[in-house]
């Protein structure tokens, strides 16, 4: 029988140093997120300008130019919504810790959030963001062609099979953690 022998001191501080470097390049990801938060603040002057279209063309436009505006509007929203699960999820999971624990606005879902939760809750918001543009695209269907809204239709539908598939596997990976 082999006697366990163990690790010299050099050894120990080479692990320790790959260790440290492994772990610390998820640091990486913080310019990423950033990078995310400027594409919000893109969109939030895109929901001005918006904004300020409508307003100043109310009078001149008919109820379905009006909705299709407001459907652009509730558009950015919900894809800032999905670029704020992305960034705070993402860097809550994958970089450090936010340490809201106990602050007012902590949102519900971050206490437990995880890569696959993280997951089916985006595909949830591309399927309601998809779900905007399909709703344009069917207020607009007199002006579109026939194969725009059938090219729609199946990307959508695409997005709801992806996000059920996605919450399965999730539910089995719940499931086989319990056992």
């Amino acid at each position: 029988m082999q006697e366990k022998t163990k690790p010299t001191a050099a050894a120990y501080k080479q692990s320790n140093i790959m260790t440290n470097i492994l772990f610390g390049s998820r640091w990486l990801q913080l310019p990423l997120y950033l990078g995310l938060i400027v594409a919000q603040a893109v969109y939030v002057y895109f929901f001005g300008v918006e904004l300020v279209h409508l307003v100043a063309t109310a009078n001149n436009i008919g109820e379905a130019q009006v909705m299709l505006i407001v459907l652009g509007l509730i558009d950015v929203v919900m894809i800032s919504n999905l670029l704020i699960m992305v960034i705070v999820g993402g860097y809550e999971t994958f970089v450090s810790r936010l340490n809201l624990s106990g602050h007012p606005d902590e949102p519900d879902w971050l206490s437990h959030v995880n890569a696959n939760l993280l997951k089916v809750k985006l595909a949830t918001a591309i399927i309601g963001i998809s779900s905007i543009h399909l709703l344009k695209t069917f207020i607009n269907a007199e002006n579109l062609p026939v194969d725009v809204m059938k090219w729609q239709t199946i990307i959508h539908m695409t997005f709801v099979f992806s996000a059920i598939s996605i919450a399965y596997v999730d539910k089995l990976m719940r499931v086989e953690d319990k056992h």
